[in-house]
């Protein structure tokens, strides 16, 4: 992978801060775009890259869902300056976005949940997280080759840096990951904002559907389904739109008075 790419950024400048985070074997290179647009509208936008990505597959095997969550907690603290902090993740960024509000609700002012990583697509994933606690997926197939990326756009695939293969025991830290989302989900009391792509290929958009309703105590939810673009929905068709949602979301709560005032629910 060349680590250009991958690298974690830092953009624009401003009172208000917005932390991106990228999803399971990807890398800063996938939430870029959106990173772009929101400091163009005068936020200061910081992408992590989460521990044992955008390197090698082999940098995966010493890491886990705890050095992923501490990656997270400890960019959020260090934007602790800033007057508001919005956090936006794609994909496994997104489950831990949700922890980040559950976890310090002082702290993130508003979520932007892109593609969340709540429910794989298909039987066989299913199936395997079920039977997760037998360890059969990593005796039998230790590694899990990657080929591609679910990217719509032939231009930007032909461009996209991925991870040729990374350990099935991964995938053991991003179950246990989801099932904590979904424990947070209550506790979330910012507004947010739940993107998904209809024609995502790696999981499923009913996903996003159910967390949408599971921010129960948040005081505004809105869910918006792009019809354009795969998965990676900031660098595919769907971006442009995407990242217009987003900054109108947050700009809307930079400049309320009272950003967790109540809405009527999901939108």
């Amino acid at each position: 992978m060349d680590p250009e790419k991958t690298a974690p950024f830092e953009l624009g400048r401003g009172e208000d801060a917005c932390l991106l985070l990228h999803g399971f074997t990807g890398s800063p290179w996938d939430v870029r775009p959106l990173g772009e647009a929101l400091a163009a509208r005068g936020l200061y936008v910081r992408a992590i890259q989460l521990p044992g990505h955008g390197t090698t597959p082999e940098a995966l095997l010493s890491v886990g869902h705890r050095d992923w969550e501490r990656a997270a907690a400890e960019a959020l603290l260090s934007l602790r300056d800033h007057r508001r902090v919005f956090v936006a993740g794609l994909s496994m960024g997104a489950l831990l976005s949700v922890m980040l509000a559950a976890d310090y609700p002082e702290r993130v002012h508003g979520l932007a949940l892109i593609a969340p990583a709540l429910r794989f697509k298909g039987p066989k994933m299913w199936l395997l997280k079920r039977l997760r606690h037998a360890g059969l997926l990593e005796r039998v197939k230790p590694w899990v080759e990657k080929t591609g990326t679910d990217l719509s756009d032939p231009a930007v695939l032909a461009e996209a840096p991925i991870l040729p293969a990374f350990p099935s025991a991964r995938l053991q830290d991003l179950w246990t990951l989801q099932d904590a989302a979904m424990e947070a989900l209550p506790r979330v009391r910012c507004p947010a904002l739940v993107a998904v792509a209809e024609q995502d290929h790696v999981v499923d958009p009913e996903g996003g559907r159910f967390l949408a309703r599971g921010l129960t105590a948040s005081p505004q939810v809105r869910h918006i389904s792009l019809q354009d673009g795969f998965h990676i929905i900031p660098r595919d068709r769907g971006g442009p739109l995407l990242a217009s949602e987003v900054g109108t979301f947050f700009d809307r709560l930079r400049l309320s008075d009272s950003p967790t005032r109540p809405a009527a629910g999901i939108r």
